[in-house]
């Protein structure tokens, strides 16, 4: 049934015009309350956004430092590499150490499928040759290439190797994996000599305010096959003089002839492209400890989980 029309009713009052344009200037004395109520709550929650954005900005970087193996003082330089990091950089560095002192070491925590879970970068210093267990070595490759970063020093580059790994493996091949990783295969090294160091590529983030020097007596790591997914940050020169067979002395007119190689470099791995910073510099205490070293290794952590500027300043907050 249809709704009769509506009359306006002539007598009904009406309200002035004035009266209600106040009514709409004017809100009700509720509505004055919930206004101030509603912009505090809001500048309150900007304010823990705000905050809590500032307490992720602050959170130290979490690295795990895994050391230990053959030929090395891996009991002292675990400390020296903890303090020296700690003390650049708002990092904390847990330690995974084994004492075996053998090419053997095996470190406990790569038997789980996540053990890099929880940490920001790897900072890889075993030195592990006889390791040729593939799917020990897998366990470890796969958090890097699901994306956590790494740093490699000195003897991991000779780590985890197997088959004829003194010629340069194929890309793909069972005995590849580690060295896809690193981004340059090392089979072994030369004297104890001191190195001069160079950095080849000084616009670099890592290497922007490092100055060339030169080392103590140190082993420069040879260079059998650089990948193309590699670049080169800095090469060592080193005098090498013919090796003394047992019981003869040294040719005091023997001539030294200079061996060069790439000694510190950056590479891009796997799927995810996980960013790795690597250098063969690091056989002794006296080089671990030298500041120029820590500078290094401490800018390729920083590059590695993306802490560094292209004009090679550190991301706020990260820098001590």
């Amino acid at each position: 049934m249809p709704f009769p029309p509506r009359h306006l009713d002539s007598n009904q009052p009406k309200i002035p015009l004035d009266r209600a344009s106040t009514a709409l200037q004017d809100p009700p004395t509720s509505m004055k309350k919930v206004i101030p109520l509603f912009l505090a709550v809001l500048t309150a929650l900007s304010a823990f956004v705000l905050a809590r954005a500032a307490d992720d900005e602050k959170k130290p970087l979490k690295v795990l430092l895994v050391l230990g193996g053959c030929c090395h003082d891996y009991a002292v330089q675990k400390d020296i590499l903890k303090a020296g990091v700690e003390s650049r950089i708002n990092a904390t560095v847990d330690i995974e150490y084994s004492a075996d002192t053998t090419t053997e070491a095996k470190f406990p925590i790569y038997e789980k499928d996540n053990w890099a879970e929880g940490y920001d970068v790897v900072l890889h210093d075993e030195c592990s040759a006889n390791i040729t267990d593939p799917a020990y070595l897998k366990r470890i490759l796969d958090a890097h290439r699901a994306g956590v970063p790494a740093v490699n020093i000195h003897c991991a580059m000779h780590s985890y190797r197997w088959g004829n790994f003194k010629e340069p493996v194929e890309v793909g091949g069972d005995n590849a994996a580690w060295y896809e990783m690193i981004g340059i295969q090392s089979t072994g090294h030369g004297p104890k000599e001191p190195i001069d160091i160079t950095y080849t590529d000084k616009k670099h983030p890592i290497t922007q305010g490092l100055a060339d020097w030169t080392t103590i007596d140190e082993e420069l790591y040879n260079n059998v096959q650089i990948f193309d997914t590699a670049h080169a940050l800095a090469t060592g020169d080193q005098i090498q003089f013919p090796k003394v067979k047992k019981g003869q002395k040294k040719d005091p007119n023997a001539v030294g002839k200079n061996a060069q190689a790439v000694v510190a470099w950056t590479n891009i791995y796997g799927p995810n492209k996980t960013k790795i910073f690597s250098t063969t510099i690091g056989h002794f205490n006296e080089t671990v400890s030298d500041d120029r070293y820590l500078d290094l290794v401490t800018n390729g952590l920083l590059w590695v989980t993306d802490h560094l500027n292209d004009d090679g300043t550190a991301t706020e907050g990260i820098r001590k």
